[in-house]
């Protein structure tokens, strides 16, 4: 109930209180449960996008070779 409580400081009291009848709602009655629906309530910061140098892109696409798994498979 504390850590309920606690969260209204910093997610204000209707958001709260949204979040505990979203949990009654799923028949949940805990903390963790209430904090996580506050949590993905926020919004979240938005992405850096970092552009990767020419350098550190790939020259050559892998190739999957699963025969090597295969030949595992068959020695044990």
């Amino acid at each position: 109930m504390v850590s309920i409580l606690a969260t209204v400081l910093t997610d204000g009291i209707d958001a709260v209180e949204a979040a505990c009848q979203d949990a009654l709602d799923q028949n949940v009655c805990s903390s963790a449960v209430i904090i996580n629906i506050l949590a993905r309530q926020r919004d979240p910061a938005p992405a850096v996008t970092i552009l990767t140098p020419d350098a550190l892109r790939l020259q050559h696409e892998p190739q999957a070779d699963c025969a090597g798994y295969d030949s595992l498979r068959r020695a044990s």
